[in-house]
């Protein structure tokens, strides 16, 4: 059948940003740091010789402008697309009294995500409902349509629910996939023809690449993890408390 065989996905995390510019009243289109710039543009040397058939971020100006950045580097590049299902978990309201427990809260909150109806913090998305999405997203993207090499742009949240979903593990893995800003997955899919039905199938997911910091790719200076060094703090070897507690 037309668009069996194996399709390899390039999936990005999307490079540094400042969540607390004064300027900025929606964190949704807070754009690439120069940091992240650089990151991206580490990645774009790394990708150069890739050709990409499909390049898809999920909406939000950060991802798009990752992309872009990796894109330019490319002899043909195709197309960006948009697709708003790989946006980031929403999030719930968070009351915290210092930067380094608002830090911690949103590093821990992964830690719950395979319990029945837990939330991307307090009153976010359920990570049922995130899961998905995604999944739903990206098996689109991988049956309905004829490619073999694509570039996807996304988040820590998104990243972490379809490294979860292709380890077979869900939800109850997804804690354990750390996604340092401008990092790259390698994901080969194995498609094959429905038996009985004129459809295509995912026979098999393998997980190639995980993390991969082509800015730094032994990681000497990646010792935090990405929301501590957004947050510019240390947790050190304890879980700073909560307020409320």
């Amino acid at each position: 059948m037309d668009g069996a065989g194996r399709r390899r996905i390039y999936l990005m995390r999307h490079g540094h940003v400042d969540y607390f510019n004064a300027a900025m009243s929606d964190p949704r289109q807070v754009p690439l740091t120069e940091e992240g710039r650089e990151q991206a543009a580490a990645a774009a040397e790394a990708l150069k010789h890739i050709s990409f058939d499909i390049a898809v971020y999920s909406g939000l100006p950060r991802t798009r402008e990752t992309a872009e950045i990796v894109l330019a580097a490319q002899d043909r590049p195709p197309a960006l697309q948009s697709c708003e299902g790989l946006e980031e978990l929403k999030s719930g309201w968070i009351k915290a009294k210092s930067r380094e427990e608002l830090a911690a809260r949103l590093a821990y909150s992964f830690d719950a995500a395979g319990e029945n109806g837990a939330t991307f913090l307090e009153d976010g998305e359920t990570f049922d409902g995130a899961q998905k999405r995604v999944v739903a997203s990206l098996q689109s993207l991988i049956l309905e349509a004829s490619w073999k090499t694509a570039l996807i742009v996304a988040h820590e949240g998104v990243n972490r629910i379809a490294l979860g979903w292709a380890c077979g593990g869900g939800l109850a893995t997804i804690s354990a996939f750390e996604q340092d800003l401008g990092c790259v997955n390698l994901l080969d899919f194995d498609v094959t023809p429905a038996s009985g039905r004129d459809e295509l199938q995912i026979e098999r997911a393998l997980i190639k690449a995980l993390n991969v910091t082509p800015y730094d790719f032994v990681k000497q200076g990646l010792s935090r993890t990405s929301l501590e060094h957004l947050f510019d703090v240390d947790f050190g070897v304890s879980r700073p408390a909560r307020s409320d507690s």
